[in-house]
């Protein structure tokens, strides 16, 4: 752990969950047999405080989906929204205001105060693109009423619904995920810091694993280090990780492969971590055991800590 870490500084608010919660595998292991399965998510809203909603990567939802899920998670809870792959995989990132504007306009407003980050995933084959990525910065909304704008401007649907009618305004936070090695360069984080953007740090084989820290808040994806979606967190693994989100909410910069030379500022960072190894139903209880040990880790004084 860093040893720089002080027991008496304070904390970014650190939030562990899972990426989606939909998963048939899931009925009779986690989710107790015979719930109903409209009820899944209010059962896994019990476990954790975050959920990573990925259908919106899919297609565009319902306003009233969004709205139910509200209803059906308890004050505090925070959802994380997955950008739309028709933007970020289909379109590449050209021309894209007016889906970005239907995105927005499909009705995730209706979260409220539960509208937390919104993650950006790009394919494999998507290079690193300075003028295609910094265009696409600048046309991410930062605040509700700054998406509501966009929306009236450009969406071509929902132009009536209540979703666009923002009574109390709140910042946007936005994240990338890259997978190809390109991105890993003092230019792209440079960029994303410009922008204050955050940098996904994606735990997985197959995708670089960058820990630079380019905004105010760290966002993990852990997809299972061994095999994609299916192997679990365990022993070193888990305490390895469980460091790692402890010195972040702590404004420090966890050991790990950065590809900058200039380190972000000390400052508490608000953490999301969401486990996204679901194929052997590995997620839910990964996601368990983390805040388990992150909250052991808390507890210990500064000494403790720093000879684990």
């Amino acid at each position: 752990m860093n040893k720089a870490v002080r027991a008496e500084q304070p904390l970014g608010r650190i939030r562990i969950g899972i990426s989606g919660w939909r998963y048939a595998g899931w009925r009779g292991v986690f989710y107790p047999k015979g719930l109903q399965q409209r009820r899944e998510l209010e059962f896994a809203a019990q476990s954790f405080d975050t959920v990573e909603i990925n259908g919106t990567f899919y297609s565009l939802q319902h306003p009233k989906s969004f709205s139910d899920w509200a209803a059906q998670t308890p004050d505090g809870f925070m959802f994380s929204v997955k950008g739309s792959r028709f933007i970020t995989h289909m379109l590449k990132l050209k021309e894209v205001q007016i889906p970005l504007a239907n995105f927005f306009g499909s009705g995730v407003l209706r979260l409220g105060t539960k509208l937390g980050p919104f993650l950006w995933q790009f394919s494999p084959q998507m290079r690193f693109d300075p003028a295609r990525f910094e265009a696409f910065f600048r046309l991410l909304p930062r605040s509700h009423r700054e998406a509501a704008a966009l929306m009236r401007r450009h969406a071509e649907r929902l132009r009536e619904d209540p979703g666009f009618r923002v009574r109390k305004d709140a910042p946007l936070r936005h994240c990338v995920e890259i997978r190809d090695e390109s991105f890993a360069v003092p230019e792209f984080i440079d960029l994303l810091r410009e922008h204050d953007v955050g940098l996904v740090i994606a735990d997985t084989v197959e995708w670089p694993l960058l820990m630079d820290v380019s905004s105010d808040f760290v966002y993990c994806r852990l997809h299972g280090s061994e095999v994609l979606y299916a192997s679990g967190y365990e022993g070193v693994a888990m305490e390895e990780w469980a460091q790692r989100v402890v010195t972040w909410a702590c404004g420090e910069q966890a050991e790990g492969r950065c590809v900058h030379s200039s380190r972000a500022c000390v400052t508490p960072r608000d953490v999301y971590v969401y486990f996204d190894n679901d194929a052997k139903v590995r997620a839910p209880f990964d996601a368990a055991a983390l805040r388990k040990r992150v909250d052991q880790l808390l507890a210990m004084g500064q000494e403790e800590r720093s000879r684990i």
